[in-house]
């Protein structure tokens, strides 16, 4: 028997767009001569619809586009994502479900169990729990199929949620023959391995193969990387789909069982990802071009060219804002990284404009002497102008703030934080280096001046980074530990022979810079927690 694995770039809110590709790889499938078609959690409506569920149209539409998917599923058996009503009423009157169709007919659905509220996951905001296992036969064979999450607890894989119950668990008594999964599983550095070891326990339990069919696509912040999985009884891995693309599988799973191996470089599937959410961002909204300011340190290098590599260098401005403190470094390999990418430059000074703002304000500072205040500003007067060329042009400006600056303030509001994407705002600086030097894997695209350069905002004569900061390999260490891993203070500095002192200064600016982080562009996420999206903190507290 085949099953036909339908791996889905979709787009959160357009159920026609979402329902043509649905039919498309229905008659795929068809084709393959597949008897089962496997689609990701949510198909429809694409993961996560947020708020839009609390529109009764919107789930009403979704059940008038799963009748066109019914009409459309001829000799064939079906599983595919939705959202419907609890009609049982229940605590938020929705389900996370499965629609099961089969050859013209809906035979029934099945309600994800266990729901995820944690990191980015709000699905108990909206969603009431299923109760029921869901066996189907199909050609002779007991097909089991479940959602997500619910495959996850048994390896236990679920971060800080306790369950109080195990799908998996509980279908073992049924002596099924196959496991489905529908997935909308994001993306986060070094996580597809993972995701083919949770197959794997959950098939040594069951003894039958399991198929998890994977979302692929960035929605907003999230990013999905694909990667479906088929893992055989004995859960060694079978087949595995593509990565941060489109795929299908038309997997058969009483062939004679043959192996893959799965090698994957996880510095390979940053960049790849980061490319796709840039370039999902843009098309999904209709947008085309982006600019960005391009400064000669490492950060708006790196960010250009994931911006010439997701939209085309023809759609991507770099636009170059020395002041009196820029070197001439920085601005010749600024140049000659844009010639090497082939991307179109403007050169418009600063230094003026920013004399202007002094002699302007100079009545009102007082005799306070120069500090940060004038850092700042030249910082604004570029944000003005990058927003500038936005407006008239119909540029989406890119931020090119790193993490471990963002995490600790170490930017400016209104300045370089402006922009409609954060583009490595979940790349740590240590990492931003790696993906550079990534880049030029194989030829100087980024000029090595630029990654060899001590960084510098450039804002005050002789300025460093290391001026303000400790060395990013500490920042990152620490970062790393509190913000991702939940480590406490002492078990940071202890972990990483760091003074409890630096690491205490650290935490302490952590917390301080939320107001800004607040009110910057929304982040690609790529990591296990992310300032963007799944990490809230209030502004105003007294523990740190």
């Amino acid at each position: 028997m085949k099953i036909f694995v339908s791996q889905l770039n979709l787009k959160i809110g357009d159920l026609d767009g979402n329902t043509q590709k649905i039919v498309r790889d229905m008659e795929r499938a068809r084709k393959s001569g597949s008897k089962i078609v496997l689609f990701p959690e949510m198909t429809i409506c694409g993961y996560m619809p947020e708020d839009l569920l609390y529109h009764h149209t919107f789930i009403e539409s979704m059940t008038e586009h799963l009748e066109k998917i019914v009409k459309e599923s001829h000799d064939l058996t079906v599983f595919v994502g939705l959202v419907r009503r609890n009609t049982d009423g229940g605590v938020n009157g929705l389900y996370n479900s499965a629609a099961i169709i089969s050859n013209g007919k809906l035979l029934r659905f099945y309600d994800k169990w266990l729901l995820p509220t944690y990191d980015v996951f709000t699905e108990r905001r909206y969603f009431d729990p299923g109760k029921e296992l869901c066996v189907i036969e199909v050609e002779g064979k007991r097909v089991a199929v479940i959602i997500c999450e619910d495959i996850w607890q048994h390896a236990r894989q679920t971060g800080p949620a306790q369950y109080l119950r195990d799908p998996i668990e509980e279908l073992k008594k049924e002596n099924i023959d196959l496991l489905l999964n529908l997935s909308a599983s994001p993306y986060q550095y070094q996580k597809p391995d993972t995701r083919v070891e949770v197959c794997a326990k959950a098939a040594k339990t069951l003894n039958c193969p399991v198929i998890l069919c994977c979302q692929v696509g960035g929605n907003d912040q999230i990013l999905f990387d694909g990667y479906s999985v088929c893992v055989n009884a004995n859960g060694t891995l079978r087949q595995l789909g593509k990565g941060f693309e489109e795929d299908y599988m038309a997997i058969d799973i009483d062939a004679p069982t043959c192996t893959c191996s799965f090698e994957y470089d996880p510095l390979g599937d940053l960049y790849r990802a980061l490319v796709m959410g840039v370039r999902d961002y843009f098309q999904k909204q209709g947008f085309t071009k982006a600019c960005l300011g391009l400064s000669g340190g490492i950060d708006s290098a790196l960010v250009i060219c994931l911006a010439k590599e997701a939209l085309g260098a023809e759609n991507v401005l770099g636009i170059m804002l020395p002041s009196q403190y820029s070197s001439k470094e920085s601005v010749t390999d600024s140049e000659t990284l844009a010639k090497n990418l082939g991307i179109e430059t403007l050169h418009i000074p600063i230094e003026e404009p920013f004399n202007s703002f002094v002699f302007l304000l100079k009545p009102y500072f007082g005799n306070k002497p120069i500090d940060v205040t004038e850092e700042n500003m030249q910082a604004r007067i570029r944000g003005i102008i990058i927003m500038a060329l936005s407006n008239k042009h119909g540029y989406i400006v890119l931020s090119t703030g790193n993490k471990s600056e963002t995490a600790l303030g170490y930017c400016t509001l209104y300045g370089d934080m402006c922009g409609g994407l954060g583009v490595i705002g979940d790349v740590m600086k240590t990492k931003v280096y790696k993906l550079c030097r990534y880049i030029n894997r194989e030829k100087e695209i980024i000029p090595n001046g630029i990654i060899d350069r001590p960084p510098s905002a450039e804002l005050r004569p002789d300025q460093k980074d290391s001026d303000s900061l400790p060395e990013y390999g500490i920042v990152d260490a620490v970062l790393q530990g509190y913000v991702e891993q939940n480590l406490s203070i002492d078990e940071i500095s202890q972990k990483h022979k760091i003074p409890l002192e630096t690491v205490m200064g650290l935490v302490q600016r952590i917390h301080r810079a939320e107001y800004k982080r607040r009110q910057g562009p929304p982040i690609l996420r790529v990591t296990r927690k992310s300032f963007g999206v799944g990490r809230r903190y209030p502004i105003v507290q007294g523990w740190m």
